[in-house]
């Protein structure tokens, strides 16, 4: 790279990222009936008060700050804001609209995402995503979350991981709802593009202008064999169906999804037509896959092709692919936020070397001509990582789960290091540690 390749611009965002039942606590949702029916990787783990985000937003504020973040990422949990169908809680919507302009008043722009995997305990039962109603659902919603953005100039995020949800709730039976059917998880699908246009009306209708977009989990795939022509087809399908349907269906109103033996669907939706102001874009790992002769017909495998170490969760380190979803996306015309990016690392080490090879990859696709606004890493703090419980560590602090005491990490000064500086330097450059251990200890 260039001397200029290793310069961010000066109205480049750094910032970071989390979501409600992750952090908050406190939340009684889908999910926590879930963990009841003990349907995590370890039964009798609960989220219950997660990091107590609730109480604690204002010092999580400033611990933002501490870092050089000038962006702060939540969700809107539905469950705290419409407890019981038709009924919405006037105390829950007034102390979200309290924490927004919080936020707002220490420096940070909201990012605020208005679905994050879990729903009101009634969703799936009364309207799930499956059946029309579901929209008619999502709309009321958001209608009553546009009121809480008036002034702020969020950015908003209608869908986080659309097709995580779909996959895992509707493919997998791994999620809740926990339906394993193809057609049903179209009809699913189909749904969820129809609620982001409804919601696009519902915001625009209260605010006048919204800069909205979805978050998209982007994979990198591979063919687990190179050879294999099976193997290489199903990276071609997977990637068409899995990173770009939802975009493409956003982008030209046209929703087109192809798994062969499993399911397909072909609809155009009304209102979803350039109903994107940005692209989302979540990258972690690269996936290799393998056809197998039963359904679904494919095997994922995370593979350490360069010798790196997978990371903790078992994903392999991959900053190539981010550069390449970087550059895919630019199709679409519009400017791009990296609203997720992040390592499972429990001891605490790897996480500057992964930030420094991961914003390399930013500044080449920048350079390669892809608009990219900002990049919101995952997370800012340790918390409950759904179905992996409390186990990985995804946190530029390091949480203490039992006193819930938030601590520095080496990651926290490098961080720091690139947002003031703008400048791309090496781990291990000199920081400004005072002002974290001033302000960002969390004690």
């Amino acid at each position: 790279m260039s001397t200029h390749e290793q310069t961010f611009p000066a109205d480049f965002t750094f910032g970071v990222a989390t979501s409600a039942y992750q952090v908050e606590g406190g939340i009684e949702n889908d999910w926590a009936e879930w963990e009841r029916a003990g349907k995590l990787k370890e039964p009798e783990a609960r989220c219950g008060r997660a990091v107590d985000h609730w109480n604690r937003y204002e010092e999580d504020y400033r611990l933002a700050r501490a870092v050089g973040a000038t962006a702060f990422r939540i969700s809107l949990e539905w469950a705290r804001i419409e407890p019981e169908r038709g009924r919405f809680d006037g105390a829950a919507l007034e102390a979200y609209r309290e924490r927004l302009l919080k936020m707002k008043a220490q420096g940070l722009r909201p990012v605020v995402t208005l679905h994050h995997f879990t729903h009101p305990t009634w969703f799936h039962r009364e309207t799930p995503w499956h059946q029309p109603a579901s929209v008619d659902a999502f709309r009321r919603y958001a209608r009553e979350c546009a009121a809480l953005l008036e002034g702020l100039d969020a950015l908003v995020i209608s869908f986080n991981e659309p097709m995580v949800l779909l996959l895992g709730g509707y493919l997998q039976g791994a999620i809740p709802p926990g339906i394993i059917d193809g057609p049903t998880t179209m009809r699913a699908l189909e749904n969820l593009v129809r609620s982001h246009a409804a919601a696009r009306e519902e915001l625009l209708s209260r605010l006048g202008r919204v800069e909205l977009g979805i978050s998209q989990n982007t994979l990198a795939f591979a063919p687990d064999r190179w050879w294999h022509p099976l193997d290489r087809a199903l990276v071609r399908l997977s990637a068409q169906a899995y990173n770009h349907a939802f975009h493409e269906a956003l982008a030209t109103g046209k929703l087109r999804v192809t798994m062969p033996g499993v399911a397909s669907t072909r609809a155009d939706i009304p209102g979803a037509r350039d109903s994107v102001e940005f692209i989302g874009v979540n990258y972690y790992t690269r996936a290799h896959l393998r056809f197998v002769p039963r359904a679904p017909f494919i095997e994922f495998k995370y593979r350490d092709t360069q010798g790196r170490g997978l990371t903790d969760i078992g994903w392999e380190d991959w900053p190539e692919g981010f550069l390449q979803s970087l550059r895919e996306v630019k199709r679409y015309g519009r400017p791009v936020w990296i609203t997720e990016n992040g390592i499972d690392d429990r001891a605490g080490t790897r996480r500057p070397h992964y930030l420094h090879t991961h914003l390399q990859q930013v500044l080449a696709a920048r350079a390669s001509g892809v608009d990219v606004r900002g990049y919101l890493y995952w997370s800012l703090l340790d918390n409950f990582e759904w179905l992996e419980g409390w186990g990985p560590r995804f946190g530029l602090y390091h949480v203490d789960f039992d006193t819930l005491e938030r601590r520095v990490t080496p990651a926290c000064d490098y961080f720091r290091a690139v947002a003031i500086s703008r400048k791309l330097v090496p781990p291990g450059s000199p920081t400004s540690p005072d002002l974290l251990s001033k302000n960002g200890t969390g004690t």
